[in-house]
Parts: C-alpha cells; sequence; structure tokens
C-alpha cells in the first residue's frame, strides 16, 4: 500500500510542479465559465440551473481530458522510465491504478475549483441542489471513463501527440454513438435493439440521464465498468510490452 500511495502521489504532485497543469486548469475555468453564461444563454434563459454548465462537459472534456492522459505513459516510454517503474514492488495493475487515480483526482480538482459558478446560480436564484450535485457526480466519473481510454492509449506509443489525436477519436465514438443524426443513420438498416445498444453505450446518454438528477445504477455500472474495461487493456498491454 505505500508503494502506491508512493506513485499516486509523486504522479498528482508532478503536475503542479510544471506550468502544464496551471494552464489547463485556466483553460478549463475559462471555457466552462464562458460556456455557461454566454454562449449556454445562461441569463436569457432566466432559469437558475446549471443545465448549460453541464451540457458542455462532454465536448470539453473530449479534448481536454486527452491531454491529460497523454502523458501517462507515453512520457514513460520516451523518457526511459517505464523499465524503471516496473522494477517497483507493485504489481502492473497497481502501477497503472495508482497513475489514473493520481490523473483523476487532478481532474476532480478542477471540477471542484467551477464550484464558484454553483455559488453564483444560488446567489441568483434558489436552484435544484440535488441535481446539480448528480451532474457533478456524473461529470467526475465520465471524466474517469475518457481517462481511462487516454491512459490505455496512452501505453500503445512514446508520442504524446499522437496519443492525443487517437485518444480524442476514440472518445468521441463513444461521445457521440446514442447521437440523434447517429443513430438516424443506423435505423434504416439495423433492428432496434441493437440501435438501443449502441446508445446505451454512448457517453452523452448516459451523462444526460444523470443531469436530470437521477442517479440510477446502471448509469454508474457503465461508466464504472468501462473505466474497469480500459484499465484492465492498459494492464494488458504494459504486460506484453514489458515482456
Amino acid at each position: 500500500m505505500r508503494g502506491f500511495l508512493s506513485v499516486y502521489s509523486k504522479e498528482l504532485r508532478n503536475y503542479f510542479l510544471t506550468p502544464v497543469a496551471y494552464v489547463f486548469i485556466s483553460i478549463f475555468l475559462f471555457t466552462t465559465g464562458a460556456f455557461t453564461f454566454y454562449m449556454g444563454g445562461f441569463y436569457e434563459r432566466g432559469r437558475a440551473d446549471l443545465e448549460p454548465f453541464f451540457a458542455w462537459h462532454p465536448w470539453l472534456f473530449l479534448f481536454l481530458i486527452p491531454a491529460v492522459s497523454m502523458r501517462l505513459w507515453a512520457e514513460e516510454r520516451k523518457t526511459g522510465t517505464l523499465e524503471l517503474l516496473t522494477t517497483l514492488p507493485l504489481s502492473i495493475w497497481e502501477l497503472v491504478a495508482a497513475k489514473f487515480l493520481a490523473a483523476w483526482t487532478f481532474t476532480g480538482i478542477c471540477l471542484i475549483l467551477t464550484g464558484t459558478i454553483w455559488i453564483t446560480v444560488n446567489y441568483l436564484g434558489i436552484p435544484d441542489n440535488g441535481v446539480i450535485f448528480a451532474s457533478y457526480v456524473g461529470s467526475f466519473i465520465m471524466a474517469g471513463g475518457y481517462l481511462a481510454m487516454g491512459s490505455c492509449i496512452s501505453s500503445l506509443t512514446k508520442n504524446q501527440v499522437t496519443a492525443f489525436v487517437i485518444s480524442v477519436v476514440v472518445c468521441l465514438v463513444f461521445t457521440v454513438s446514442g447521437f440523434p443524426l447517429v443513430i438516424a443513420s443506423f435505423q434504416s438498416w439495423l433492428p432496434q435493439f441493437m440501435i438501443d445498444t449502441i446508445s446505451r453505450f454512448s457517453f452523452l446518454t448516459n451523462f444526460q440521464e444523470i443531469t436530470m438528477g437521477i442517479l440510477e445504477l446502471r448509469n454508474i455500472v457503465y461508466f464504472i465498468s468501462l473505466i474497469v474495461f480500459w484499465l484492465f487493456i492498459n494492464t494488458v498491454i504494459l504486460k506484453y510490452k514489458k515482456a
């Protein structure tokens, strides 16, 4: 456990030892604020809620989360420290989990910093804070899904830019699979049960249900299962490369 916490704390600390973390946090806070109050038409809607705020999260995460995950393993491979890391008294799975949790914690910190928007909404009106809390939980676990994908893809290459581009493409597939335009393209030649299955794999579909204030078990299980699956593949890839 001590070795696991050592890797976790080192990874989390490294985010704040470089300007990357502060640039990422600044961009995230600026874009969420701009999309909520300006592009989301917060004032024009005349409603005290954070629907515009959370509506943009899947699209922001689509590009920002791969920027966090691209360095997780690609940098280790490029600098040659991956071999050193695997000599620690930890299993590959524990290393994967420690690095992933550090990145997930960093993302959670970014979300917590947007709490000022939540405070602002409560100052301006009387929102349904239960719905907002559920949406924050959903956003956090959705970010974990993006991170797990990005971590797995980062282990495939030494080039961080390559890892970023591939991660965006893969995450885009999972994001838009439930998009009405995508579903409509399948309706003419696929049976309904397959269309429903494709829709259920969409980040948008599962996240939008959570943002309605309904923390259903199936949505939580979907994201957690996705995280575990991609981290498992991440572990398999690293074991294969180590061999």
